[in-house]
């Protein structure tokens, strides 16, 4: 599980590993109807931040990063992430071999929620 350091109130410092990305694959991968529409924006969105730069709440897609934390870094005015690359790339490969499957379970939930 992610370190995550309470600095004060208002901060907090979060140090992810390689096997906190295989864990958020892992979960994503259980629950893929869940999860669908985060792995379809992780997926898509990931090379717009040349991978290592990117950010799970530009895009509303961090419910996996938050449920490997543990605490809610919205709760905070201030948060840094310190993961290496190797993290952001691991995430990337897996979201890459559940895209399919996800884009298909999102079509499906969407037709039948009339959208």
């Amino acid at each position: 599980m992610a370190q995550v350091e309470i600095v004060d109130e208002k901060t907090i410092r979060i140090k992810a590993s390689l096997e906190d990305a295989v864990a958020m694959v892992r979960t994503a991968a259980r629950h893929i109807d869940e999860n669908a529409s985060e792995i379809v924006t992780i997926y898509e969105k990931m090379p717009e931040f040349q991978y290592t730069h990117f950010c799970f709440y530009a895009y509303d897609s961090a419910r996996l990063f938050e449920r490997m934390l543990g605490v809610d870094p919205k709760a905070y005015t201030s948060f840094s992430l310190d993961a290496p690359d190797a993290f952001f790339h691991a995430l990337y490969g897996g979201m890459a071999g559940l895209y399919e499957e996800a884009r298909e379970r999102l079509s499906w939930i969407n037709v039948t929620r009339g959208m």
